[in-house]
């Protein structure tokens, strides 16, 4: 039967109506997860459309997902946190939404005192156990929407909840009626979709939901969640890894509409940036990430990282503020004591930082050739160079002239006589067995005492 596709507004097979599938025993896609192995890519040949929808944002679970992993914030550090994340998204809410706990009054104390400070955006929701007693506390807190566990794999069904599909299934469903009964708009989080029998469970279960949406004119938010970080971007990947493949069938056979659709990654193969953005690019609005990648094992997607790949595919950082990125790596470090690793893209102390003194002299003559873009103006951060004993007269240069702000005829060259003074006493402090790069502190006092000695 052929049906005209709102989406592609082409007349279309209608779609097959895949039904629950319910195993007697577990399938763990052994072939791609025998757990004595690094997990294996399997390749269908079969390609889906890329859809980027109209409008792309970004969503937090700092305060959710990445609290869990760290010691807990203070509840002033929470509030900062919301504040600087606001500040960060700008007035259009590129970063939409963020999740908080309610159980304890620490949790609700935080959550109110966002509430009190009247911004926008990012919209407070909330991630809860599925009870009737936690959707009320929702309710009465005056949050819209809530995070509820979905778990879709096998591993989770069999092994951890102990249920058959079918069970599972049911379970889930009522929490779902529950959180209607309340008036709270659920969202799923789809745990271990990458490990999970799409089309046996997933695409069943969601067609479920979208009923029950549709019933009773609640929206409910998918979440996709790679909690294993198994997903891979490649085109032509089979099912369940392929990030393309999940976020094509939750639309073309489930029905969720863009909007409701949301990407959840964690870096356990160094792929979660890459898989965010594949999911935008197939056509889920929302992808869901943390500050600085803090969260469990090897972290979640980073939210700068987004921030920035958001900037490369639209062209615009419509309304963000990506000087607020530094802001908020300063705030981690200094009033948290979070230690951020000093080769982090973006945040850490040298991402544009360079020791080697060929790339001094290349920053020298022109800093477009190795910053990798206007990281003053971008980020409140202007490259540097660390001195060493391989930084050469050009990365002692270039220090002095970006350290001090000198410009146009003030500036000194390679060739001046107090670089080369510098450069003679940073030679002599190798010589002398000296191993670790020299400090601000140190360069400073050297160049104050050549200054004077120079300008006698």
């Amino acid at each position: 039967m052929l049906e005209l596709s709102s989406k592609s507004n082409l007349l279309e097979d209608e779609n097959y109506k895949y039904e629950l599938q319910d195993v007697r025993e577990p399938h763990l896609f052994r072939d791609l997860y025998s757990y004595v192995d690094v997990p294996k890519v399997s390749f269908n040949h079969r390609r889906v459309p890329i859809g980027m929808p109209k409008e792309i944002w970004i969503t937090d679970t700092s305060l959710r997902d990445g609290m869990q992993s760290v010691e807990p914030y203070t509840v002033d550090q929470i509030v900062k946190i919301y504040q600087l994340l606001s500040k960060l998204g700008g007035p259009y809410g590129i970063i939409r939404q963020t999740e908080m706990f309610v159980y304890s009054e620490k949790d609700r104390e935080a959550l109110r005192r966002c509430q009190e400070l009247g911004l926008r955006f990012p919209e407070i929701t909330t991630w809860i156990r599925a009870n009737k007693e936690d959707f009320k506390l929702v309710k009465d807190l005056g949050v819209r929407e809530t995070g509820i566990l979905v778990s879709c794999s096998d591993y989770h069904i069999f092994k951890k909840l102990k249920m058959s599909r079918k069970e599972a299934m049911d379970t889930y469903l009522a929490a779902v009626a529950q959180a209607f009964e309340a008036g709270v708009m659920p969202r799923c989080h789809l745990e271990d979709i990458t490990r999970a029998d799409f089309f046996g469970f997933v695409v069943p279960f969601v067609n479920e939901l979208m009923k029950m949406s549709r019933d009773a004119g609640i929206p409910v938010r998918i979440r996709a969640c790679d909690t294993m970080g198994y997903g891979v971007p490649f085109t032509e990947v089979s099912l369940p890894r392929s990030v393309p493949g999940i976020i094509y069938g939750l639309q073309h056979y489930s029905e969720v509409p863009s909007e409701m659709l949301e990407w959840h990654g964690h870096n356990d193969f160094y792929m979660s940036v890459a898989n965010a953005a594949t999911a935008w690019l197939y056509g889920a609005c929302s992808v869901n990430c943390s500050l600085l990648g803090i969260g469990e094992r090897t972290g979640n997607v980073p939210l700068e990282a987004m921030v920035m790949q958001y900037a490369s595919l639209r062209g615009s950082f419509d309304g963000m503020d990506p000087r607020v990125i530094t802001e908020i790596a300063e705030f981690f470090k200094k009033e948290i004591g979070y230690q951020i690793p000093v080769m982090t893209p973006f945040i850490g102390e040298n991402f544009n930082v360079t020791k080697a003194g060929i790339h001094a002299d290349g920053l020298l003559k022109d800093e477009e050739i190795y910053n990798i873009f206007d990281t003053k103006k971008i980020l409140n951060r202007p490259a540097s160079v660390l001195i060493s004993k391989t930084s050469g007269l050009a990365g002692i240069a270039y220090w002095i002239n970006e350290h001090y702000g000198l410009e146009g005829n003030a500036m000194v060259g390679k060739k001046d006589p107090i670089v080369l003074a510098m450069k003679e006493w940073v030679d002599q402090e190798y010589e002398d067995g000296r191993q670790t790069a020299l400090t601000t502190h140190e360069l400073e006092a050297k160049w104050e005492t050549l200054k004077k000695e120079f300008d006698q």
